[in-house]
């Protein structure tokens, strides 16, 4: 996104200074930007970017290791994790909204097709489901989580009902090959 968005204002703004340069000339397209550069600089002072002083990036490594019965090759894929959540009915939107903030976390993590779904036939049972390309990206997801994101992890799993949410991790069905031990 960052990149597309850079490259469509380098294009248009090429073609509008080219058009003002081929208009009023070069001197004066050259003053105009710089014109309107200086003015630019003082009205933007009050907009900063977030720098995240304030948030805590170091590792947290609180994610256990998943539980398998056998070794899985580093490149299979893909990886289906699923949280599964029990919580009071009368908070559910302030649990979504949560779990809404939390999955930008999951999403730069490595995670892909996050999503929540509810269950019709229990009321306050949830599943959180994303997914990620291979079992070395997850494992690698496990390293990337942050203190930071742990503070959020803590948010959501504050309105778990009874213990802990449920954690299950499953793969891409495949059938196994010679070297795939039993």
């Amino acid at each position: 996104m960052y990149v597309t968005v850079m490259f469509g204002a380098l294009t248009i703004g090429s073609a509008l200074w080219g058009e003002i340069a081929a208009v009023a000339g070069l001197p004066v397209a050259l003053v105009v930007a710089a014109v309107g550069a200086s003015i630019a600089i003082p009205l933007t002072w009050r907009w900063k970017l977030q720098t995240g002083v304030n948030v805590d990036f170091s590792p947290s490594m609180h994610w256990p290791d998943p539980v398998t019965t056998r070794v899985i090759e580093p490149d299979r894929g893909p990886v289906l994790v699923t949280v599964e959540y029990h919580i009071d009915p009368k908070r559910r939107d302030e649990f979504l909204r949560a779990l809404a903030e939390y999955s930008r976390a999951r999403r730069r993590d490595g995670a892909y097709d996050w999503g929540i779904f509810e269950d019709l036939a229990v009321e306050g049972r949830f599943i959180e489901s994303f997914r990620t390309d291979s079992w070395l990206e997850h494992l690698r997801q496990h390293q990337r989580v942050t203190m930071a994101d742990q503070l959020q992890e803590t948010a959501v799993r504050n309105f778990q009902l009874g213990g802990g949410p449920k954690t299950t991790h499953l793969i891409g069905a495949q059938p196994r090959g010679d070297s795939d031990p039993a």
